[in-house]
């Protein structure tokens, strides 16, 4: 039987890295200790910014959103009843994910479709479709022109019937 002798294998660590992933995890924690106390400003929450702002609505409806069972989604004013858009297989893909979104939301709670959704446009010209239900609400306007037109379309004045 061979014995060998093996030397003990040293594990070196190159400074170079190590020094850099120290400098990347202070300059995190710098960052976050300056969001935390303040001296870099936090993002904004829209419904704060238009509080602080004094952005008021300009207009607002109600929507309701409807399953057909040809996989069409249905949107109709809360109040009246009325057809303002339908959005076939393939089609409004945006409304779909975003109503979605906020039915999930309520799937969560408990809740059902017995209230409405609003959908209200500032007098920014921004939009938000907000569940009163959940308090969920997403900023239509920050998903760029094509979605907010979609949902623009929808407000009084403004609906046609797809």
């Amino acid at each position: 039987m061979i014995v060998r002798e093996y030397e003990k294998d040293e594990v070196t660590v190159q400074k170079v890295p190590l020094i850099l992933m120290g400098g990347i995890a202070a300059i995190s924690l710098v960052l976050t200790a300056s969001v935390t106390l303040g001296f870099v400003e936090r993002s904004s929450v829209p419904a704060e910014a238009r509080a602080a702002a004094g952005v008021k609505p300009a207009q607002q409806r109600t929507l309701r959103f409807f399953d057909e069972a040809d996989g069409t989604v249905r949107v109709e004013d809360g109040a009246s009843g009325e057809v303002l858009s339908r959005f076939g297989q393939g089609e409004g893909g945006f409304v779909r994910a975003t109503v979605r979104s906020l039915v999930h939301q309520r799937r969560i709670r408990g809740e059902g479709p017995k209230v409405a959704f609003e959908l209200i446009e500032w007098d920014t010209g921004s939009l938000t479709l907000r569940d009163p239900v959940t308090g969920t609400s997403i900023e239509a306007s920050s998903f760029g022109p094509d979605n907010h037109a979609i949902f623009a379309n929808m407000l009084p004045g403004k609906a046609s019937a797809k």
